[in-house]
């Protein structure tokens, strides 16, 4: 089995809730194992004009799911959960992007692993930094904390104590 790191965000509704039902249905899909979750962070948009702050984590799985079979099944949970607008840099009840599987470099139309705007952005990292701070991206060649050292986004971002999902 790999390891996948997943992105989950939300800013509109109760985000904590769509977050927490897009948990559940991911720890149903056959051939996935839940691992754990950072904790939830509340951030500024990033790369959309909303006044609406989001609410982010990442979840570690572990599958034997390929990429791209993963990859389809989080859509199809994204519309279970709640997602009306599938267009990119609008506000979302669910988002559910595939940071990294494994070491793995995936290069499609469709689907691009490692996340390619990951490393831009403290929604992804800090939240990365919860759960493996010496992971090496497989590109960069950059552990999650050089990441963080090296990053330009300047962005409001709070850690949400106190708040857990199941």
């Amino acid at each position: 089995m790999i390891t996948v790191y997943l992105s989950l965000g939300s800013n509109l509704g109760d985000k904590v809730d769509y977050i927490a039902k897009a948990i559940r249905h991911i720890k149903k899909i056959i051939g996935v194992k839940f691992q754990r979750i950072s904790s939830l962070y509340l951030t500024q948009p990033w790369g959309i004009d909303s006044n609406n702050e989001f609410v982010n984590c990442i979840v570690e799985i572990k599958t034997s799911l390929e990429a791209e079979e993963l990859h389809l099944l989080l859509k199809d949970i994204e519309l279970k959960v709640g997602r009306k607008d599938f267009r990119q840099n609008r506000d979302r009840e669910i988002d559910i992007d595939i940071i990294f599987y494994g070491n793995k470099i995936v290069n499609k139309k469709n689907l691009i692993i490692p996340h390619p705007r990951m490393h831009k952005r403290m929604f992804v990292l800090q939240p990365m930094m919860d759960l493996c701070a010496d992971f090496r991206h497989p590109l960069l060649k950059k552990s999650i904390q050089e990441l963080i050292l090296l990053s330009e986004d300047y962005l409001k971002i709070t850690k949400l104590n106190n708040v857990t999902v199941d």
